[in-house]
């Protein structure tokens, strides 16, 4: 970390610390601040836990929820006064302000020195101090690393351990992804020493669904579920009225294309979402096949190589027209990618 012994220095006495994350926090986003949270507390600090959004319900057995403030839920006077308030704003699992929405300006504005702890591409350089790796399984994986670095390991109890392994857990696909690695064992298995129970957390973050959420992956996946062969790709489109129909909360689509990317043979795979604001699109791919860079290009996005984000103010038809279009101009890219990933 840049600074290491200067944020050491500024953390040495009580300091009034606001925690956030990105727009509808993960597991990785909420797990890490919550985390990060308990372990600030533990020494002294005054913390509040800001996010820009509401985030899935099922979350919310993790040690310091009932006290999270979410901006956009009527909380935006008292959030903006915890802000200018603060003297340090700790941003989690985000590489711009942009991705905080209405946050954004408030934390840039802020007098309060800031602390960047993230492992997607491309960091805007706004951060005092920043502690970032793209190498890194999850962001959670980092605040854990920190806070052994500033020598606190026998500070992190069984919350703040379940909280960094939800995150671990998740962005990792459950360890299946390739920014998996022996680190990343290592650092579960020490968090497993110090309390997590893998087997609660797994339940409650993976089995915990309600029969609507249940009822609308398996309307997606047999009504909307596209495969193209012809590009390696596939994707799912599901509209407003869809996600009227099926009562769908936030974290219901959560992962869904994972199941696309899962094709034999998919190189590329997008989940294109109306949220009426805006078409809202996740892009996963496997091998050298860069969605970041699809993203950034096309759809104001980007993240990761392998898993990355976008979005359209285009009709949902529209969008797709848009993204089938594309293809053609990437294909050789989608089939050479399949030769070597093979």
């Amino acid at each position: 970390m840049q600074d290491l012994k200067a944020l050491q220095k500024a953390l040495s006495k009580a300091r009034k610390v606001v925690i956030t994350t990105h727009h509808k926090p993960d597991a990785d986003a909420l797990g890490s601040s919550l985390g990060l949270a308990g372990y600030l507390q533990k020494k002294g600090h005054e913390v509040a836990v800001i996010t820009p959004t509401d985030y899935p319900a099922f979350l919310s057995w993790m040690r310091g929820n009932d006290n999270v403030i979410v901006f956009n839920e009527g909380n935006e006077e008292k959030s903006a006064a915890l802000v200018a308030e603060a003297d340090l704003i700790f941003c989690l699992d985000f590489s711009a302000l942009g991705r905080i929405n209405e946050l954004g300006e408030l934390v840039r504005a802020a007098k309060a020195e800031k602390v960047l702890i993230d492992h997607h591409l491309e960091p805007e350089d706004f951060a005092t101090y920043t502690f970032w790796s793209t190498e890194a399984a999850s962001t959670a994986e980092l605040v854990f690393q920190l806070i052994v670095e500033l020598g606190d390991r026998q500070v992190v109890g069984k919350d703040i351990a379940e909280a960094l392994y939800a995150g671990v857990m998740t962005d990792t696909g459950s360890f299946k992804h390739p920014s998996t690695t022996e680190y990343t064992h290592r650092v579960v298995a020490d968090l497993i020493h110090l309390g997590a129970d893998v087997h609660r957390v797994s339940k409650l973050v993976y089995d915990n669904n309600t029969l609507d959420k249940l009822r609308f992956i398996g309307y997606a996946l047999s009504e909307k579920l596209q495969f193209l062969p012809e590009y390696n790709t596939a994707y799912i489109a599901i509209t407003a009225e869809e996600l009227e129909r099926y009562k769908s909360r936030t974290g219901d689509t959560e992962g869904l294309v994972n199941y696309a990317l899962s094709i034999e043979g998919v190189v590329m795979a997008a989940l294109l979402i109306d949220r009426t604001e805006a078409v809202k699109i996740s892009f996963r791919s496997v091998g050298e096949f860069s969605v970041n860079t699809f993203a950034r290009e096309n759809f104001e996005g980007g993240g990761h190589k392998n898993a990355a984000g976008g979005k359209s103010n285009l009709s949902l038809d529209e969008t797709v027209d848009k993204f089938l279009g594309l293809l053609p101009k990437y294909k050789e890219q989608l089939q050479a990618k399949v030769l070597i990933y093979q």
